[in-house]
């Protein structure tokens, strides 16, 4: 949640801060704001809303400054207004703070420092945390650095925080605990932010601040220690993200490119690993753990939203293939729960981020209790990534819009090559089925861009059902959590209603739903459920639901039982929801986008949820 931005160095600090807010607006845009200092003034601009909101606030303001820092929130403590926006002053504004993470003791302090005197013009806990890094300093008559690590000692919770000081015009100070902050070095210049997206422009060279770590920039250098004052030498990695990979490149929505970018992620995704001509699969990350995966007795799927389906989409693909026992669990259950976890037992996180908290959270229960946690994410260095025993990065690029299209498809490519790779080594396939299936996998990306080339057809199906209030959308088997999957995206950018349920569990309970105003998208492909979901698509025809299909191309049956069909070619059973996801992305997207919703930020939701 929340985007973060700063800068200390010889250029124009606010544009190019407010250009990195816009960046990271897919963390959180409830509000947004900027402080800046020319010599010792320090100011803040803050705006309810969106960035472009904050610009027009700055609009005629003074602004001159090489170091500045700004924030665009994810409200968490306090609704979205002015007042709670970021940055905050302290008590007697010799600081300005930013923050990124919940601080779970913070009224605690808000109450000693009311004893001493203190006031609070927000309901925030960033402001708790400013006001009381002020006090240690003052109080104390150290440095800030130190009343930084003092106050941090005594903090409970998460928090990515950046911190002025009126005192000093080339002075940053940051720290990170369970929230992600990313350094860029470049010449003479230092940026900050939560991912790299901001930095690429300016500078390749980063470093990712681990937890308890805290950075000193000051008079052009940089020093990092930890909470307890050890100086640690950090390590500069290069970024491979380049700029027109976080740009729209000629689509109207970041959501609508990445739908598009499926073809060449899922192909990313096995680049270096597939090589089906020679029959071999090879998993760099896994190399050193194979044999466990192989061995294992118990996996363990954690994930939240979109990542859990994919984990679901896992858990039969295991199963079927390499013949191990595997639970799927939402990750923010899964640490509450005193879950029975055993040495020996594999645990897999699936995060497009690497930070979402709760994940972060249970890999670090499971971690306690003996488990070998491998990972699967998308962003090279991050927390999941480095928390992690083994694991495989997915390859996606960038994924900007909230709602996850290309992350979703491309865990779901690499969960699958594990799988593969587990009943290799086990021998719980074939021969042959192993080369027919990554074979198959490899012709994965020209599949989904024939379907892609269906978008006409489905941009009108959409506009017919755009007055729904509800929908529901049934599958069996494999294609049970791309139902579920398919109901998220219409929820989360539309605002619709949606619910995903196994086809078979419709007449248990949501069939009393059904009626001519009910849409019902049913994944209908030729697979080994297919005669069973044409009985569940008669009993719904029966309550006069109005049928949306996917079906299989040439199927001629199922176009006279039901109102719309949608094909998509012949895929393997194992690998249909790679295929059978991405039409009920664009339709997802095409309502939303004829509601006039704003589908790259859809409203109460961020992109990286790194509070618990």
């Amino acid at each position: 949640m929340c985007g973060i931005v700063a800068y200390v160095g010889h250029r124009e600090a606010c544009p190019l801060v407010i250009k990195g807010l816009k960046r990271l607006e897919y963390r959180g845009y409830d509000s947004a704001g900027v402080a800046l200092m020319n010599g010792h003034a320090l100011k803040i601009y803050k705006k309810k809303g969106k960035v472009v909101a904050l610009e027009q606030e700055l609009d005629g303001k003074e602004t001159q400054a090489t170091i500045g820092m700004g924030h665009t929130r994810w409200a968490t403590h306090g609704e979205p207004n002015d007042v709670n926006a970021h940055p905050h002053y302290s008590f007697h504004r010799k600081l300005a703070i930013i923050h990124n993470g919940i601080i779970e003791n913070y009224a605690a302090i808000k109450q000693a420092l009311l004893k001493k005197g203190h006031t609070f013009t927000s309901e925030t806990d960033t402001e708790v945390l400013g006001q009381f890094i002020e006090d240690i300093w003052e109080n104390n008559g150290g440095s800030l650095e130190e009343a930084v690590r003092l106050a941090l000692q005594e903090v409970v919770g998460a928090y990515a925080i950046v911190i002025m000081s009126e005192a000093d015009p080339t002075q940053l100070i940051a720290a990170r605990k369970g929230s992600p902050l990313v350094i860029g070095v470049g010449e003479n210049e230092f940026f900050l932010a939560s991912d790299a997206t901001p930095i690429v422009e300016y500078t390749k060279d980063v470093i990712y601040l681990n937890d308890y770590e805290i950075a000193v920039i000051k008079n052009g250098a940089l020093k990092v220690v930890t909470l307890d004052n050890t100086t640690t030498t950090p390590y500069v990695h290069k970024v491979e993200l380049e700029l027109e990979a976080i740009e729209k490149g000629g689509f109207d929505h970041f959501m609508l490119k990445e739908i598009f970018e499926q073809p060449r992620s899922i192909a990313d995704s096995m680049r270096g690993r597939v090589q089906a001509d020679a029959g071999t699969l090879q998993l760099g990350g896994l190399r050193d753990y194979l044999d466990k995966l192989a061995k294992s007795k118990r996996i363990v799927i954690v994930g939240c939203g979109t990542s859990w389906h994919a984990g679901l989409v896992a858990e039969y693909i295991f199963e079927e293939l390499a013949r191990i026992p595997v639970e799927v669990e939402y990750a923010s259950e899964f640490r509450y729960r005193n879950p029975i976890i055993k040495e020996g037992d594999i645990v897999i996180a699936i995060s497009q981020s690497g930070e979402t908290a709760d994940t972060l959270a249970a890999i670090e229960l499971a971690k306690s209790k003996g488990a070998t946690i491998f990972g699967v994410c998308n962003v090279v260095g991050s927390s999941i990534a480095r928390a992690t025993d083994a694991g495989a990065y997915t390859h996606a690029g960038p994924e900007i819009g909230v709602a996850s299209t290309k992350a979703f498809t491309a865990q779901v490519t690499v969960l699958t090559l594990m799988a593969l790779a587990a009943a290799k080594r086990k021998g719980t396939i074939s021969d042959s089925l192993f080369r027919q299936l990554l074979a198959e996998m490899e012709s994965i990306p020209a599949k989904v861009e024939k379907v892609l080339q269906a978008a006409d057809k489905i941009k009108e199906i959409a506009y017919i059902f755009t007055y729904a209030r509800n929908f529901i959308y049934l599958g069996r088997g494999l294609n049970f959590p791309v139902a579920l999957e398919g109901a998220l995206k219409l929820k989360e950018i539309s605002y619709i209603h949606a619910e995903g349920y196994p086809a078979a569990e419709m007449k248990h309970g949501p069939i009393a739903l059904i009626d001519e105003d009910m849409p019902v998208v049913v994944i209908a492909t030729k697979d080994s459920s297919y005669e069973k979901v044409v009985s569940n698509i008669q009993e719904v025809k029966a309550r006069k639901g109005r049928v949306i299909a996917i079906t299989t191309e040439g199927d001629t049956h199922l176009p006279s039982m039901v109102d719309f069909t949608i094909e998509i070619p012949k895929v393997h059973e194992v690998l249909m929801p790679l295929v059978s996801v991405v039409p009920l992305q664009l339709l997802a997207y095409d309502i939303a986008v004829m509601r006039g919703r704003n589908v790259d930020q859809p409203r109460n939701l961020a992109k990286s949820v790194t509070v618990e």
